[in-house]
């Protein structure tokens, strides 16, 4: 009778260990999938936060060359962009966001600029180009698995 017994107790015990490891085999997989999804989407949302912010950025900037006053309710929807990366991005990204700011902030309060002041306003700076470098750092860095 033991020797039955313990086969019985055996072939339980290998089934139920052999369906374990199915089971957690599984979950493990599903976890990953998880994960990998789950760093994809926020990849792609900064990306396209990141991107917003460019152009709205851009189209301030060049107003702001030519025009003496900005509508407050765009510089609102600029300084909105940057609140949400405070949520999410690193503080590189933040500051030169805000550096970004300040500088079509500044360029609204200054002279205007002419079509003439142009070529030398480009070869001058790229109100956005510590923001870009910034953004590509932290997008290298994320994981994207």
């Amino acid at each position: 009778m033991e020797s039955t017994y313990f086969s019985t107790v055996a072939a339980f015990f290998g089934s139920a260990s052999g369906g374990l490891a199915v089971v957690t085999a599984k979950w493990r997989r599903e976890r990953r999938k998880h994960h990998i999804r789950r760093a994809a989407k926020s990849h792609s949302g900064r990306r396209k936060l990141y991107r917003k912010f460019i152009e709205e950025a851009s189209k301030l900037y060049a107003d702001a060359l030519v025009s003496d006053g900005g509508e407050i309710s765009q510089l609102v929807n600029l300084y909105s962009l940057v609140g949400r990366m405070r949520l999410i991005s690193s503080e590189v990204v933040i500051e030169a966001a805000e550096k970004a700011g300040l500088l079509i902030l500044e360029t609204y309060l200054s002279p205007n600029r002419t079509f003439l002041d142009l070529p030398a306003l480009l070869k001058e700076m790229d109100p956005l180009s510590d923001f870009a470098q910034a953004c590509r750092r932290e997008l290298e860095e994320l994981p994207r698995h």
